[in-house]
């Protein structure tokens, strides 16, 4: 998947709202709440509830996703857009931050 696709489909999602909050890092929130860091080549994304959960896909591709900086203990990895993780697999794990971070909203931020 291009990044440029990448960045339409987390757009896509209701709710979704582009933000830069670093100067050149666009990131996509919901509910005011980062779903996905889309600055460079790759993504971040909310891959399980701790860095353990999340660590699963770091052994199943550890030439193509790593520990978050910062945030990777509470479940954040950095993957990179390189072919390794199939398309399919990639929107998945997209769907899976985005419904992540839209469980932990208060009811009245979620989107209809």
């Amino acid at each position: 998947m291009e990044h440029d696709e990448l960045i339409d489909y987390c757009m896509a999602k209701p709710g979704s709202v582009p933000d830069e909050p670093w100067e050149g890092d666009l990131v996509a929130k919901v509910g005011g709440k980062i779903f996905a860091f889309l600055g460079g080549n790759g993504v971040g994304l909310k891959c399980g509830h701790d860095s353990d959960e999340a660590g699963e896909l770091r052994l199943r591709y550890p030439e193509t996703v790593t520990v978050m900086a910062y945030i990777g203990r509470h479940g954040w990895n950095s993957i990179t857009l390189d072919g390794a993780i199939p398309d399919d697999e990639l929107r998945e794990l997209v769907d899976a931050s985005y419904d992540a971070v839209v469980a932990k909203l208060p009811k009245r931020l979620r989107p209809a």
